[in-house]
């Protein structure tokens, strides 16, 4: 992944990245959801990451994805 290409956008446990993940295709934003830790895992060592994700979105769908995130964010504090 190039880091001129994408741009991480939000960590959190697998519960919340999914509902991120949920909102950004519902905007017609495709993320790129990394799990170090179950590429930990397959690789066959220990993980203390375990259940953490990273989405990352394309540049080109930054400012779109932080307003989205903003949205989640702030509905799930309420």
């Amino acid at each position: 992944m190039s880091d001129t290409e994408y741009t991480k956008v939000y960590g959190g446990n697998f519960i919340l990245v999914t509902r991120i993940k949920g909102e950004l295709e519902a905007a017609g934003i495709i993320p790129i959801i990394k799990d170090e830790g179950e590429s930990q895992r397959l690789a066959g060592y220990a993980s203390m990451n375990q259940g953490f994700q990273e989405v990352y979105v394309n540049n080109e769908e930054l400012e779109k994805a932080i307003e989205v995130i903003h949205r989640v964010k702030a509905e799930m504090e309420t």
